[in-house]
């Protein structure tokens, strides 16, 4: 039986009288793409944020990799690779420099050699080195997917992945993460409010409206 990387029972996440996420359970297994599709207002970006720990639910258990976040954050979350609403950078500094930085301060081996890696990966070699400030929105959300790939996670979380790109932008998403699922055998969970972009890449989907 494949490994439960996702368990959550119960979730539960108000901001006085609202629940944003009410009752909400589901588990995910390694391997999978699992899309989270909804309205705008659903809940996901919620779920996905207490999934990183960001943020916490007021009631329900959750564990990822058999772990919960009370004893084992740094675990966890060093397991976890993200990418929830839109990427910042020091706009200054080039795409290279800003995933050593990133790379250096989390420890990771040869990060200049990983960052390259990574910056050919998502279609951004050749412009390893201009400002970030230069780059378009489709630009950022690569770079952003770098970012999250550095460490070499076993989950990823993609909050919108496809927002603001073009149609040659949406295909790239969705041939990276195909080939992070297929190839690199990455577990991933992919929100969107869009289902072609969900149904073109998920195995196992949650259906969100209203916090349930």
């Amino acid at each position: 039986m494949p490994a439960r990387i996702i368990e959550a029972h119960g979730l539960i996440k108000s901001y006085g009288n609202f629940k944003a996420v009410d009752e909400l359970s589901f588990e995910l297994v390694e391997g999978s793409v699992m899309g989270f599709l909804g309205p705008n207002g659903a809940g996901k970006s919620t779920t996905l944020r207490m999934l990183v720990d960001l943020i916490r639910p007021v009631s329900g258990n959750l564990r990822l990799f058999g772990w919960d976040y009370r004893h084992h954050r740094s675990r966890i979350l060093s397991r976890i690779g993200c990418l929830i609403e839109k990427p910042d950078f020091y706009k200054y500094l080039g795409a290279l420099q800003n995933l050593e930085l990133l790379g250096r301060a989390s420890g990771i081996p040869n990060p200049r050699s990983r960052a390259l890696e990574m910056l050919e990966f998502v279609g951004l070699a050749g412009r390893e080195r201009d400002p970030v400030s230069s780059f378009s929105h489709g630009m950022r959300q690569r770079l952003g997917l770098a970012q999250c790939l550095l460490h070499n996670p076993d989950l990823i979380i993609l909050d919108e992945p496809g927002t603001g790109l073009d149609p040659q932008g949406i295909v790239d998403m969705r041939e990276m993460i195909l080939n992070l699922n297929r190839q690199q055998g990455k577990t991933i969970l992919l929100s969107s409010h869009h289902l072609p972009e969900v149904e073109a890449v998920a195995t196992h989907l949650v259906l969100m409206n209203c916090g349930r």
